[in-house]
């Protein structure tokens, strides 16, 4: 995925983005240029010429974010659009959306995906001091000149209003998933994916994505290790800047799992594959990080098990629609006895299943996608 910069939205609803070279998968990585452009349909695609280096490494992440922001200042200056959209990719995007919506006089909308500098603090990337309360102080003040803030739930627009943002400027707007038709039939699963993955296990807890700095994993691995002579299988699929120290953590466990991401296209399987689909957001994250990966579940008719505080929107919307069961992300005592007990009551977890297919069609990305074009009409004819 490219660093997703500033996006230039126009009033026939043309979109410009602005964005860095792919830095994740390196087969999507382009030859080095200062500017490249690519027209797809209603969507013009400018890759400017940051550097490419992994991720993993976090001096040299930096690079990448720092020589992206000087190429992509004087690009988005020059271009011509109806509003300004950044995101938090790079974590300081926010700050440098509102400066060039500021210098170009447009309406500025803020799109947070992981809200910064919280998520460095809470994720212990960073240590709170002068550079800290430095960013911070920035941050609130793109949030203030934000004509539109938009957040990924609830428990994200609770942390936004509290430091000091009106509001009716704070708008939910969750990713969604893609939702069959009612009535028709979830495909069935390739074979070849589901055995990769439950490998013999009768109870499969599955955490498939990014394994980052937002995480309870000890937590997990701790209860995974007591639960390894009941037929529980803890498997991550996914990679991420954690994934080493949770493997050093899991090490030894022979009912702990590590696979690498399967192609787009084995998605659905590998959602099928599960008995419980794990959603974790370690205790001070609240709102920080909102794991959107729960919309794919539900889709996919699984249980959710969140081992997340109780203010998270995974738990309130699981606890209320009836998907989710929840543990607490400090506690690995309690996420045994939890999933003992989604393992002695099959119909308890059937009806979970069934509860997330019925809760999936509120959150179809269609829907959700059209909120956009709904705030960015407004903003445009004002």
């Amino acid at each position: 995925m490219a660093q997703t910069v500033v996006d230039a939205v126009c009033i026939s609803q043309r979109i410009t983005v602005l964005c860095g070279r792919p830095s994740y998968d390196p087969t999507e990585r382009r030859p080095w240029r200062p500017y490249q452009t690519e027209d797809v349909n209603l969507v013009r695609i400018i890759r400017v010429g940051s550097m490419d280096f992994p991720r993993f490494n976090m001096k040299k992440r930096l690079m990448n974010y720092l020589s992206y922001v000087a190429l992509a200042i004087p690009r988005a200056l020059f271009l011509d659009c109806d509003a300004v959209l950044a995101m938090t990719d790079p974590p300081f995007q926010g700050i440098v959306g509102a400066l060039v919506s500021m210098l170009k006089r447009k309406p500025y909308v803020y799109n947070i995906r992981d809200l910064y500098p919280d998520m460095a603090v809470g994720g212990d990337i960073v240590n709170h001091g002068l550079l800290v309360r430095i960013w911070e102080r920035l941050h609130c003040w793109a949030l203030r000149r934000a004509e539109r803030v938009i957040v990924l739930g609830e428990d994200m627009r609770a942390r936004i209003i509290a430091k000091g943002v009106e509001p009716s400027r704070v708008v939910v707007i969750r990713d969604g998933a893609e939702i069959l038709p009612p009535g028709k039939p979830l495909p069935p699963p390739d074979p070849e994916v589901v055995r990769a993955i439950r490998g013999g296990f009768s109870f499969v807890l599955l955490h498939a994505g990014n394994l980052g700095f937002y995480g309870a994993w000890n937590t997990l691995v701790t209860a995974a290790r007591k639960l390894s002579n009941e037929g529980v299988g803890l498997v991550f699929v996914g990679s991420g800047a954690q994934r080493p120290a949770v493997e050093a953590a899991a090490a030894g466990a022979e009912n702990i799992r590590f696979l690498d991401y399967f192609p787009s296209s084995k998605i659905p399987s590998v959602l099928a594959a599960a008995d419980a689909h794990i959603v974790t957001i370690k205790r001070g994250l609240e709102g920080v990080v909102v794991p959107s990966k729960m919309y794919g579940i539900l889709a996919a008719g699984k249980p959710v098990l969140a081992v997340a505080p109780k203010e998270t929107d995974v738990v309130s919307l699981g606890i209320k629609q009836g998907f989710a069961v929840t543990a607490d992300p400090d506690n690995p005592a309690e996420l045994v006895n939890v999933v003992r007990g989604l393992m002695a009551d099959v119909r308890k977890l059937r009806a979970m299943g069934e509860a997330a297919r019925a809760a999936a069609p509120a959150y179809d990305q269609t829907g959700e996608l059209q909120e956009y074009l709904k705030l960015f009409d407004e903003l445009v004819v004002r």
